[in-house]
């Protein structure tokens, strides 16, 4: 490991207990700054509303920590936007955003159109299958932006369970994300869940970023905010455990295609093919190939976008 890594270790990775709430509020109130936590969300009906109530509970009503909670619906089939709206958040469809640029399914793409209808000076993103939710996944994070002013991303850090198998969960990080950041962006080794959902960011640093639309979003705003902020704005936040909905093989093969592509791009751009993943199941007596396009579009810097712009000189 690079010393510069160890020595970010010491002094940018800390524990959820390391500010407290109060000291935290104090910080918001200092330097006015606001906060808008967003769950991107497609058919999490089974989680999300806990999810929206923890927050309001401990972080709107009893310490005025989050300014607005807001959840982008990506397309669900289930009931996610009428319980996350009777949580209370505030539910916006993804097509609603910005629709002279037709929406692409992905992630990536819902994070993207979310930095349009927040305000928040300080945007925490946090995934919507989570189960066993704390409030801490947005302290922990938030906290380090309002009492540290050099700090712009931090990545939330914790144990991930596979079942009743501790530390067995992040499938991808371990065989795909983890080997390209030591290999390609060694001053990112140091992040212990470099792909997980939660993390939280100055505005002013995410609306310089492109956002890959898929899963590489994670892996690309971490490789583009060390370009773009250099190592010590990012830190990372230990917030406990993480349990959540878990995808199968197949899934994480398609995740993990387009992890790699967002680093290849990364790595020589323009110069590329066109990548396709085969995958094979089984239909009777005989294996039947699927291919997926994992093509990564990108969306730009959301200060190229003439809305985005207005929206702000208004």
């Amino acid at each position: 490991m690079l010393e510069e890594v160890e020595r970010w270790l010491i002094d940018r990775s800390w524990s959820v207990a390391d500010r407290p709430l109060h000291r935290i509020l104090a910080a918001k109130r200092a330097t006015g700054q606001t906060v808008s936590v967003v769950l991107p969300a497609l058919d999490e009906e089974a989680t999300v509303g806990d999810i929206v109530s923890v927050i309001r509970h401990d972080l709107v009503l009893q310490a005025p920590l989050v300014d607005e909670v807001v959840v982008v619906d990506s397309g669900s089939t289930d009931r996610t936007a009428e319980v996350a709206a009777a949580a209370g958040a505030r539910v916006v469809h993804r097509d609603a955003i910005l629709p002279r640029i037709p929406a692409v399914p992905g992630k990536g793409e819902v994070l993207w159109r979310s930095l349009l209808v927040t305000r928040g000076d300080i945007v925490c993103f946090v995934d919507a299958d989570l189960r066993e939710f704390s409030s801490d996944f947005v302290s922990g994070i938030v906290g380090p932006l309002l009492t540290e002013p050099d700090v712009q991303l931090v990545k939330a850090m914790y144990d991930r369970p596979l079942g009743a198998a501790a530390g067995q969960g992040g499938r991808v990080t371990e065989l795909m994300a983890r080997p390209l950041l030591n290999m390609h962006w060694p001053q990112l080794a140091g992040f212990v869940q470099p792909l997980g959902g939660e993390y939280a960011a100055r505005r002013s640093l995410l609306e310089q970023l492109p956002f890959p639309v898929g899963y590489g979003v994670e892996l690309g705003m971490l490789v583009d905010a060390l370009h773009l902020a250099g190592l010590d704005a990012l830190a990372q936040v230990d917030v406990g455990v993480r349990k959540h909905r878990h995808q199968d093989g197949q899934a994480l093969g398609r995740m993990a295609a387009a992890i790699y592509r967002t680093a290849q791009l990364r790595l020589a751009r323009g110069h590329l093919i066109r990548p396709s993943l085969t995958q094979f199941e089984r239909a009777g007596d005989n294996f039947e190939p699927r291919t997926y396009s994992v093509d990564t579009e990108e969306r730009p810097p959301m200060t190229e976008i003439a809305e985005y712009q207005a929206r702000w000189v208004a």
